[in-house]
């Protein structure tokens, strides 16, 4: 009997299981209902009674070897050593796939702006979206029945009811329309020289098309010292048109009205899609307009606490969509706020 416990004890430390199946047949073959181990405890009634205890111990350490052996065997399985299953594992690969993210066209484009516009001196600044009267119309030179104030330009904040609305009681609060109401606040508190750049995030209440949307993103900057002049507004738009698209792209300043500045100007680029030559974009004309921009009014000056006669400054302001629809070539103004994974993964590399 000795002989035949030793040859199982022998049969179980040489077998060798790597998979669910082999591991099946371990256990029918050494602790199922008709394993060997079974038949030795069907034995135990005819072994001599002086016998019987040391026979007993001998099949109860024989099944406690055969336990721990198939509890290994589970163990390796669990932690997915299972060689009959997968190939080796390449430790050096990552745990789960990984798609690189990609950068909303906004955020390039704007990046490259406060890149550009630092280069020559210009940090940024920030402001609240939800502005009142005087930092978003009255110290800008908005007369009180300028078409901005009307409800069909600006979303008001207030009233009894609280919230947003075109309309409302109380107008003193509104989402800020353009962030020229970030200069008003620098200008406020510092004192010139003063050159800043205002990039963020604007609200008007207008109808939502390829061309127009109810909220887009501006840039605005402003420059204020003693002798600043028109020249001057010039040569740096010019420098940014040139960094932005190419160095052979030319500008043109066209006259126009802003109340906030005078005099003021409209500034167009050299198409960059057909260079000059006119397209559907520039509308044949080889010419597309990106900003606007003129000497801050003396006014805005002295409403900011600043000696107009001292001081002088330009200021500019461009819509961020605009310049990426035009440096991307992208038609539709609403991609830029739809979250299309297909639109945003050509970013992917930018």
């Amino acid at each position: 009997m000795d002989d035949r416990i030793k040859k199982i004890i022998s049969e179980i430390d040489g077998f060798n299981a790597v998979t669910k199946e082999q591991v099946e047949i371990f256990r029918m073959k050494f602790l199922g209902k008709k394993s060997a181990l079974a038949d030795l405890f069907a034995e135990m009634k005819n072994i001599q009674p002086e016998l019987r205890k040391d026979f007993g111990r001998m099949v109860n350490e024989l099944k406690i070897k055969a336990e721990e052996k198939l509890n290994s065997f589970a163990g390796i399985l669990e932690a997915g050593s299972d060689s009959g299953e997968s190939e080796t594992t390449d430790l050096s690969l990552p745990a789960e796939p990984h798609e690189p993210g990609a950068r909303h066209p906004i955020s390039i484009v704007r990046r490259r702006i406060i890149e550009i516009f630092s280069q020559v001196g210009f940090t940024v600044a920030d402001g609240p979206e939800i502005e009142d009267d005087w930092h978003n119309f009255s110290a800008l030179n908005f007369p009180e029945n300028h078409p901005a104030r009307d409800m069909q330009d600006t979303f008001f904040v207030g009233g009894k009811g609280g919230g947003i609305s075109p309309a409302s009681n109380s107008q003193d609060m509104a989402l800020r329309t353009h962030t020229s109401s970030v200069q008003v606040r620098i200008m406020e508190t510092s004192k010139p020289p003063i050159r800043i750049l205002a990039p963020g995030r604007v609200y008007r209440n207008e109808a939502i098309s390829a061309r127009a949307h109810c909220f887009f993103h501006q840039v605005e900057g402003l420059y204020i010292d003693e002798g600043v002049s028109f020249a001057d507004l010039k040569q740096t738009l010019l420098y940014f048109a040139k960094e932005m698209f190419s160095a052979d792209t030319k500008i043109r300043l066209r006259p126009s009205y802003f109340p906030f500045t005078e005099p003021s100007a409209e500034m167009d680029i050299s198409c960059n899609i057909c260079r000059g030559k006119g397209c559907n974009v520039c509308k044949y004309t080889g010419w597309v307009e990106i900003l606007g921009c003129g000497m801050v009014d003396p006014n805005v000056l002295e409403n900011c606490k600043i000696d107009s006669k001292k001081y002088s400054g330009y200021a500019f302001g461009m819509g961020i969509e605009r310049i990426t629809m035009l440096k991307y070539q992208v038609k539709d103004l609403r991609l830029f706020s739809e979250n299309d994974i297909r639109f945003l993964k050509q970013f992917v590399s930018s």
